[in-house]
């Protein structure tokens, strides 16, 4: 390649091929990685974020729909590795892997692969990819351990910064560790190769880039594409009024110690174009595994309030300043376990944004499910070859009502990017079970002048012996709030019926031992209501009780609208006159 020029400045229609090739790189890094993965929480759930990361730890990009938690959480991982490699201590072909809690304190299962991209003998960036492995052996089958466990070596296998490829020769030894510690080898090594993979495809296409524009045009644009976000970003919170907010919120406890409430409390400091959220307030470091090391509640939070549909890179946050301490739930240290590292985070995200809704009262809603799904996880074997296999899926819930509209139905939480469903076509080829029933929940979106988004209800049988794992609700006691005189959303909830004919049980969580013939009920919470649910068109409510998202008796007790049974008409003499008396007996 011939010598860069001096570069003053990058002329715009550069500026924009590198702006726009960037976020394509790890879009294109998605595609590579869902088409070769193993594992359905890759290439259907998606459970996963490919980005590119420079030397320093700044994130340059990450793919559309990547989980939105580990945004905050791939540059800590570069810097933590420079910092023990040094800069020198890396060459073309090297390929590491981590997952080690010390330095983005999440579930083991959340496997971080990345290699050094090298042009022309300079380090320009690392290509990551953070996936979810369905086991990393201890008890992390499924989507974890779970919030249980006592500590990372109850968990599972703990990867920190290991070179497995160097020079692109794999360390068979190491490989051989790892393939002897997972109960799913075939499955999980897939997943890896398909990672390491994806981050090749991106050196590739770096290259590629940096010979045809060169390296000083390259970094320059990169810089100048930070000063745009952080701009953009700027410009968004000078619009909202200076002050300082406040809101609180709690998950029911740490599933440890059942009767201590796990504290959430921010501040939003609004000065200029400058944006605080402090988080010192959260519960200290917990017994239970609700623990992590992470910026991701308030990152989320910020992106959200600011530039949501624009590509993200390190700009996006530098006006924006995080108070938290050592020793805070979300900024645990290590070995406090961290099994259900990310149930908090929705939570977190919006307890920040209802913080801020008396100075964006036309802007915020209502608080969303505040869960990261129902979870449907079955262990079994199957029955022609006696091969273990885990059935997995992520049920969606309710968003909060917005001050325009609904809120949207059976849809992951804010956290969490492109993350959806297994297809019910899908988990019954692969798997021995049956999905019965998927189907939206009635009355499980909170009332409000616009409804709170509607959870699920998903009833699987399974065919085969086996174990089902049913997540742990966690906020039965501070369901998904209203805002502005709107209702709270219906709380998660499961059931287990033994047989066919067997009475449906109420149950809390954990592991459920099952016969063939078994049935789960997962139940998935609804979004809080925006808006007194008495100001709502009765038309509207009469079209939910149509659809049945609404049944009569909450249309009734909650809308105050009278809906005959038979007719299905809006009986209006006697909604007018229920209305003025649920008004006076609110006065």
């Amino acid at each position: 390649m011939t010598e860069d020029p001096v570069v003053l400045g990058v002329d715009p229609i550069t500026r924009g091929v590198i702006r726009n090739v960037l976020p394509a790189i790890a879009d294109e890094m998605s595609y590579v990685l869902q088409r070769s993965s193993y594992n359905m929480m890759i290439y259907e759930v998606r459970d996963y974020c490919c980005a590119l990361v420079d030397p320093d730890g700044a994130l340059l990009c990450q793919n559309v729909g990547g989980v939105s938690h580990f945004v905050a959480d791939l540059g800590v991982v570069v810097k933590d590795a420079v910092f023990r490699y040094g800069t020198d201590g890396f060459a073309p072909g090297d390929g590491f892997i981590t997952n080690h809690q010390a330095v983005a304190g999440q579930h083991l299962n959340n496997v971080v692969t990345y290699t050094p991209v090298f042009v022309d003998g300079r380090l320009v960036c690392f290509a990551l990819v953070r996936a979810h492995w369905i086991d990393v052996g201890g008890m992390s089958t499924g989507f974890g351990a779970g919030a249980s466990v006592a500590d990372p070596w109850f968990e599972g296998l703990q990867l920190n910064q290991v070179r497995l490829y160097e020079s692109g020769l794999v360390d068979d030894k190491v490989l051989g560790i790892i393939r002897d510690n997972i109960r799913f080898p075939e499955s999980s090594l897939g997943d890896m190769r398909a990672q390491f993979a994806a981050c090749r495809l991106a050196e590739e296409r770096v290259t590629e880039l940096v010979h045809r524009y060169g390296f000083e045009s390259f970094t320059r644009t990169v810089r100048e594409l930070f000063d745009h976000s952080e701009a953009r970003c700027r410009r968004v919170v000078e619009a909202i009024p200076d002050g300082e907010y406040f809101a609180e919120a709690f998950l029911d406890n740490d599933f440890v110690e059942l009767d201590r409430p796990l504290e959430i409390k921010v501040r939003v400091v609004v000065r200029g174009s400058d944006l605080t959220i402090d988080l010192t307030g959260c519960s200290s470091e917990r017994k239970g595994a609700v623990n992590s090391r992470t910026l991701a509640g308030a990152y989320i939070a910020y992106k959200s309030l600011t530039t949501p549909e624009e590509p993200v890179n390190e700009g996006s946050f530098r006006a924006l300043t995080v108070e938290i301490q050592e020793g805070n739930f979300m900024m645990a240290r290590y070995p406090a376990p961290m099994a259900a590292w990310s149930v908090a985070l929705p939570t977190v995200v919006d307890t920040i944004l209802t913080a801020l809704a008396p100075a964006l009262p036309e802007t915020i809603p209502a608080a969303h499910s505040g869960t990261l799904g129902g979870a449907v996880i079955f262990v079994g074997r199957q029955p022609e070859t006696g091969a273990r296999f885990v059935t997995q899926s992520i049920e969606g819930s309710g968003w909060g009502g917005r001050p325009w509209e609904d809120g949207e139905s059976s849809s992951v939480s804010v956290c969490q990017g492109d993350v959806r469903n297994a297809p019910i076509e899908t988990m019954e080829l692969k798997w021995p079970i049956l999905v019965r029933r998927r189907a939206l929940r009635c009355d499980s979106g909170g009332p409000g002048r616009y409804r709170g988004g509607l959870g699920l209800i998903t009833e699987v049988t399974n065919l085969v012996e086996g174990t089902w794992k049913l997540s742990m609700p966690s906020r039965d006691k501070c369901p998904p709030w209203g805002l502005w005189g709107g209702e709270a959303g219906t709380a998660s909830s499961h059931a287990f019926r033994a047989s066919e004919h067997a009475p449906l049980i109420e149950v809390a969580s954990g592991q459920i031992p099952a016969a063939p013939g078994s049935t789960a009920v997962i139940r998935t919470p609804g979004g809080g209501g925006w808006g007194s649910p008495r100001q709502r068109p009765a038309e509207s409510v009469l079209a939910d009780v149509v659809e049945g998202y609404v049944s009569l008796e909450s249309a009734r007790d909650h809308y105050g609208v009278v809906i005959d049974e038979l007719t299905l008409t809006v009986d209006e003499d006697a909604t007018e006159a229920l209305r003025k008396e649920k008004v006076g007996s609110d006065g």
